[in-house]
């Protein structure tokens, strides 16, 4: 184990991290203030870095296509909000799941028909496509940076506003108790509309920034929002603090895990079945967490009060 290699894989996990934390704010809200599960909010991941290929294409400047691609993820959210969630905010947590099922198979298929199974890609800027040596010997990649920094600077932009403005109280309320929030003459519907849509967002801004490294392909937000309900139980539900302490933290273990599993079994195991072994401890490490949490902390580390 080097120390080269972990400084780059604690920066990958940050990096993770990172992104799980855009997709799980916006989702931890949803859930916490409309008390609402929305299993398609991966699909707008998904149409986030579809659309910024796309704009991509029309413009040829990747910074035009990030302002459009964020506009169109935030129209996309606000038409799914109006044609068919605010029809299921009364319904039971098993219709809300049917539902947003059936939303991830249409936009799945929907992208097909549009785009092509194939996968597609997004050049990174010009300007941030080199590398910066950190220390003798370690290179890292600029954009890989540019995504921790973003991610991080829209994080702090979030705690801002649900901190420190009226929305961000009335958010705050609602995820704390959103019936006394309406009998005291809040517009609760205008309230989830907003939240939807800034949560939409988000997953669309997520989804343009890790378009330039992997593949752009229908279904890429399946995996993804799997791992960001993971987030959102070990946070707690409603919690921006919650989604992001457990968003680094998920992103650096599953990382880490990965990368020094074989390792560290090497010193218990000998070599042959420590290799066995590894890949799948690895990929149970994020959920081995999350049943340790649930069961010291069964509303998560930060919940929101009242929860």
């Amino acid at each position: 184990m080097s120390t080269t290699l972990l400084i780059v894989q604690i920066l990958n996990g940050l990096q993770l991290g990172v992104l799980l934390f855009l997709i799980a704010a916006g989702l931890t809200l949803v859930f916490g203030v409309m008390d609402f599960i929305n299993l398609a909010h991966g699909v707008q991941y998904m149409l986030g870095a579809y659309l910024a290929v796309m704009f991509y294409g029309l413009t040829g400047s990747f910074v035009a296509a990030l302002v459009l691609a964020l506009l169109a993820s935030l129209g996309c959210g606000l038409l799914l909000e109006f044609v068919v969630f605010r029809h299921l905010y009364d319904r039971d947590h098993l219709d809300q799941v049917i539902a947003t099922f059936g939303i991830i198979l249409f936009l799945n298929q929907g992208v097909k028909l549009v785009w092509g199974a194939a996968p597609l890609s997004l050049p990174i800027p010009e300007a941030l496509s080199g590398s910066v040596v950190l220390m003798p010997g370690l290179l890292y990649p600029v954009w890989r940076i540019v995504i921790i920094a973003s991610g991080l600077a829209a994080g702090l932009v979030l705690y801002g506003l649900v901190a420190h403005t009226r929305i961000g109280m009335l958010v705050r309320a609602g995820a704390t108790n959103a019936t006394m929030v309406s009998a005291l003459g809040v517009d609760i519907r205008r309230l989830f509309m907003i939240v939807f849509g800034f949560g939409t967002m988000l997953a669309g801004f997520a989804g343009i920034m890790i378009a330039p490294i992997l593949s752009v392909e229908p279904g890429m937000g399946d995996t993804i929002l799997i791992l960001a309900f993971v987030v959102i139980v070990i946070g707690g539900i409603g919690s921006i603090r919650g989604a992001f302490i457990a968003a680094l933290l998920i992103g650096l273990v599953d990382t880490l895990g990965r990368s020094f599993a074989v390792d560290i079994l090497r010193l218990f195991l000998a070599p042959s079945p420590a290799r066995t072994v590894a890949p799948a401890l690895a990929s149970m490490l994020i959920y081995l967490l999350m049943a340790v949490v649930l069961f010291l902390r069964p509303s998560g580390l930060f919940p929101a009060r009242g929860r």
